[in-house]
């Protein structure tokens, strides 16, 4: 079967509704929510602020469909990187390396979502929690074989706190004179996530 190139508009597109959703990110991290409007949106990509309605219904079916995409490519990549491996050494080590990867890439997101999952519209809202429960739920299944006399209770209480040692970082070294790079900042945080996940109760 022969694949159909997209046309230069279509990919023309592409590009606007990816700025669009990369710069949304980028002005709700640093003002919030509440203290964006579409004209700043439009105009961070070039556009007027009623020309975003060509890509998304309002503000808050942007806001959705940041985190929404966020939580379907952590979901997706987490199962890949499990099934890439069969040892859960070696799984879980992926897993860290992805979220690390995800962090330092997408902080932006992270903020977003700490501050302003609320404003999503309850539908959005309902599937970024069974997203993310189903992301979680990866972590879990790998930690129980590392882990078996953990309660379901207790590795779930260590996911959360790995996530929130990776997620937090990004934003924290930003305060830190002379900021390492992200090479260097890197292997650090995913030697010391991978020490709080299986560290000992």
């Amino acid at each position: 079967m022969t694949s159909v190139s997209p046309t230069p508009r279509a990919r023309a597109k592409a590009d606007r509704h990816a700025a669009l959703l990369r710069e949304a990110a980028r002005l709700f991290a640093a003002n919030g929510f509440d203290g964006v409007s579409l004209e700043d949106i439009g105009t961070a990509v070039g556009i007027t602020g009623p020309a975003v309605y060509r890509h998304f219904s309002n503000k808050r079916a942007l806001l959705g469909a940041i985190l929404l995409r966020t939580s379907e490519g952590l979901l997706t990549g987490g199962r890949e990187v499990v099934a890439t491996e069969t040892d859960p050494h070696r799984q879980l080590a992926g897993l860290v390396d992805f979220h690390v990867d995800f962090a330092l890439a997408d902080a932006d997101v992270i903020r977003v979502h700490d501050r302003d999952l609320a404003a999503l519209s309850d539908d959005d809202r309902h599937r970024v929690r069974r997203l993310q429960r189903e992301y979680v739920d990866v972590w879990v299944e790998v930690l129980g074989r590392l882990l078996p006399d953990a309660t379901g209770a207790r590795l779930r209480v260590r996911a959360h706190a790995g996530f929130g040692l990776i997620n937090s970082t990004p934003y924290s070294v930003r305060a830190i004179r002379d900021v390492p790079s992200d090479d260097l900042v890197r292997p650090l945080l995913s030697a010391m996530a991978l020490a709080a996940l299986t560290a000992a109760d």
